[in-house]
C-alpha cells in the first residue's frame, strides 16, 4: 500500500477554508461568489476603483466608483428572453444600468424590486435597466422568479455561459455598471443597493443628461 503524502491533503484544506472563509465575508458585505460563477482559479481582477474622484456614495460597505474618466468595455453577446442574441452595442445611444445578478443570489433577489422601480421612473429611449442573468438554466428561472416577486418593468436577459460576466472582469453578484450613450462604463457597483434612492437617481439623471439632473419623465 502506497502512503498518500499528508501536505497536498493539508494545502487542499487550506484553499477550501479560505475560499469559504471569503464567500461567509462577501456575503455579509451583500455580495455573493457562486461555484458557478466564478471560481478562484479563473476569477479576474476588477478594474481599480477610481481614486480621488468627489462623486462617490457609499452602500452597503462595497464602495459604488465613479470614474473620473470614462471606461472602454469589452463587447458581451448576451440573448433576450426570445432567444435573441444582442450585444452591448445594440444599447448605443441609451443610459445603460447593467445589473448582473442571479437567482440563487440572495441580495441580487432583494434590490430587484429597486431596479424595477428605477425601469419604472426613468426607463425610455434615453435609459435602460437590463438585468443580466447568469443563471445555468436560463430564461426558465428569471420567468419563475419575475412571477414570484410581481416583477413587470424589466425585461429578461440571460448569459447562462458567464462569459460575458468574465470579460467584465465581475468578481461576483450582483455587480451593476452604468454605461453611458457611447458604451463606455461611467460606474461600477459591487453589491446590493437601492437603485431608485435619491443619490442612485441623480447619478443616473446626470449621465443622462450631462450634468443637468431636472428632469425625471420627460423621456418617456
Amino acid at each position: 500500500m502506497t502512503r498518500l503524502s499528508a501536505q497536498p491533503i493539508r494545502h487542499r484544506l487550506l484553499i477550501a477554508a479560505t475560499t469559504a472563509a471569503s464567500a461567509v465575508l462577501l456575503r455579509f458585505l451583500g455580495f455573493e461568489y457562486g461555484s458557478q460563477f466564478l471560481s478562484p482559479e479563473t476569477a479576474v481582477r476588477q478594474p481599480a476603483p477610481a481614486t480621488g474622484s468627489t462623486d462617490s456614495v457609499s452602500a452597503n460597505r462595497l464602495e459604488l466608483s465613479v470614474f473620473d474618466q470614462p471606461r472602454a468595455l469589452s463587447e458581451i453577446r448576451f440573448q433576450d428572453d426570445q432567444g435573441h442574441d444582442l450585444t452591448l452595442a445594440d444599447f448605443r445611444g441609451r443610459v445603460v444600468l447593467l445589473n448582473i445578478w442571479a437567482t440563487w443570489c440572495v441580495p441580487c433577489r432583494k434590490e430587484m424590486p429597486a431596479l424595477g422601480r428605477l425601469q419604472a421612473r426613468l426607463g425610455g429611449k434615453d435609459f435602460l435597466v437590463i438585468p443580466l442573468s447568469i443563471d445555468r438554466e436560463g430564461v426558465a428561472p428569471v420567468k419563475r422568479f419575475y412571477q414570484e416577486v410581481g416583477v413587470e418593468k424589466l425585461a429578461i436577459y440571460v448569459d447562462p455561459s458567464g462569459r460575458g460576466s468574465h470579460s467584465l472582469a465581475i468578481p461576483g453578484v450582483p455587480t451593476t455598471l452604468l454605461i453611458d450613450r457611447e458604451g463606455r462604463e461611467v460606474a461600477r457597483k459591487m453589491g446590493a443597493a437601492e437603485w431608485d434612492s435619491p443619490e442612485m437617481v441623480s447619478l443616473v439623471e446626470r449621465t443622462m443628461y450631462g450634468g443637468s439632473a431636472t428632469k425625471t419623465d420627460g423621456n418617456r
